[in-house]
């Protein structure tokens, strides 16, 4: 029967509207679709509704729904005809996943990404190989990995301007480059040497460290002296972006280890003052591999925040940022203040910056697996 509808819907439907149900009145719905323009949409009796899982492939599984079972926050597919001047539908058919089956997909795969996950910088590609080597760089040290891909794992890129996990683009290993950040979910070999990979994403990001040239809250931008290439850059400041102040113990045992002179207790000090247990939120987590990262996310996460306001003229920063476009500007995803004594114990700012590398991106509020 569900395989019929899939068959039916692709005969008859003309137009297709896909969203978020932003509200229901009588039997007219407005979705939110995921290019920001809204859809209106009447439900007529004829109108055949149904309800699946996320990440369903077909509809075998799908059960009849009514329009009272709707609600604000669902996810919906609406195929039917769409008015001459393409603001309304008079839908045909309606495929339904409810938010609570999404919020309990998003949850399930955000542990799954911090049980099996792992992730650092990749330092050799061979595409023809499947074969791409991060590198996990923690305050213990670096760990090597190899993560294999194959044919059916699901290679995702992140967007140039968004660090948002929903925002990536299906990729090719191709697409992936030394320096890059990646994050991978699968299963490892029973050294940890290798994963399995089922899924990846990845995305160039920019390390700076400088100085605060100026801040301009009412625009949300931030203007910062690179000390690497001696130019300034500027960088939007989102909702999501993480502006942290460290603990001036921690800044200094980090400054110890780039000066390489403490290179047994300082591997313990960042990670030492966070408590175990799971990372930050998005595909951030790093299982058993590289504790140190996950617990430098948490301790990140646990640091005073600090406002564009805080940020004076000649404020030390630390920042880890979108690689940005032509038209756009990069976003900062982490900015660290109290970073002084670091960028004194490293004269290559670059490698002070580098070090925040493998946990930039738990800074995202976007979970993993959105739909």
């Amino acid at each position: 029967m569900a395989g019929g509808f899939a068959q039916e819907i692709a005969q008859t439907s003309v137009a297709k509207a896909v969203g978020t149900v932003q509200t229901i009145s009588g039997n007219n719905l407005t979705i939110a679709g995921d290019t920001g323009a809204a859809t209106s949409v009447t439900i007529q009796d004829s109108t055949r509704m149904v309800r699946t899982e996320p990440g369903a492939k077909d509809l075998k599984s799908a059960t009849p729904i009514t329009l009272q079972d709707l609600q604000s926050g669902d996810r919906v597919l609406v195929r039917g005809k769409m008015s001459d001047d393409g603001k309304s539908l008079v839908a045909s058919w309606v495929i339904v996943i409810k938010a609570g089956d999404v919020a309990a997909k998003q949850r399930q795969e955000r542990e799954d990404w911090q049980k099996r996950g792992t992730g650092g910088l990749v330092t050799a590609v061979d595409a023809a190989a499947g074969a791409i080597t991060i590198s996990n760089s923690t305050m213990a040290g670096s760990k090597a990995t190899i993560v294999r891909v194959s044919k059916d794992t699901v290679v995702r890129r992140y967007a140039p301007d968004s660090v948002n996990f929903d925002d990536a683009k299906p990729g090719t290993i191709d697409q992936i480059k030394v320096g890059d950040q990646l994050r991978a979910r699968g299963t490892r070999s029973a050294d940890g040497s290798e994963l399995a990979a089922e899924e990846i994403v990845s995305g160039t990001f920019r390390n700076i460290a400088g100085t605060v040239i100026s801040a301009d809250a009412a625009n949300n931008s931030l203007s910062v002296q690179d000390l690497a290439t001696k130019k300034p850059v500027t960088l939007k400041i989102k909702a999501d972006s993480q502006l942290r102040s460290l603990p001036p113990m921690v800044a200094q045992r980090i400054a110890a280890r780039l000066k390489g002179g403490a290179s047994g207790n300082s591997g313990t000090g960042a990670a030492s003052q966070a408590a175990p247990g799971k990372s930050g939120e998005g595909p951030s987590g790093n299982g058993g591999s590289a504790r140190p990262a996950g617990d430098f996310q948490q301790m990140l996460n646990r640091m005073p925040t600090v406002s564009l306001a805080d940020l004076q003229k000649g404020t030390a920063v630390m920042i880890v940022a979108t690689e940005g476009t032509a038209s756009s500007q990069p976003t900062a995803v982490t900015l660290l203040t109290g970073v002084d004594p670091i960028l004194t114990a490293a004269p290559d700012s670059s490698r002070a910056a580098m070090l925040l590398s493998p946990w930039n991106l738990g800074g995202m509020d976007a979970a993993a697996g959105n739909q």
